[in-house]
């Protein structure tokens, strides 16, 4: 039988929502809008990190690569430097769709 694939090698996925989908989650959008910092502490607790890192690009990055969702570190400071907002809020909805289907 021929290996066709490597094991533990998984294809790169993309976040659950776009970045702009604010409608997927009206209580995180406004949560985001409100009170940006609050969200920020609360993407670190969930990822276990100190609540000053829960806001930027690093987090982000290091988000993407336990999920191995597709992107660069240069995406990410784009995305976070241009829209922050819009970025922190895709961060906390994947998480929270994660921890639904238990992959979290």
């Amino acid at each position: 039988m021929a290996v066709t694939n490597q094991p533990g090698r998984f294809q790169p996925s993309d976040f659950q929502t776009g970045l702009c989908d604010f409608c997927d989650d009206c209580g995180t959008c406004c949560y985001g809008f409100f009170c940006y910092w609050c969200l920020g502490c609360s993407i670190a607790g969930d990822m276990d990190e100190c609540c000053l890192c829960g806001l930027g690009m690093p987090i982000r990055s290091v988000y993407r690569t336990r999920y191995n969702i597709s992107g660069s570190m240069c995406k990410d400071c784009m995305v976070v430097t241009c829209c922050p907002i819009c970025a922190t809020c895709q961060l906390k909805r994947d998480i929270d769709r994660r921890k639904e289907q238990g992959i979290f």
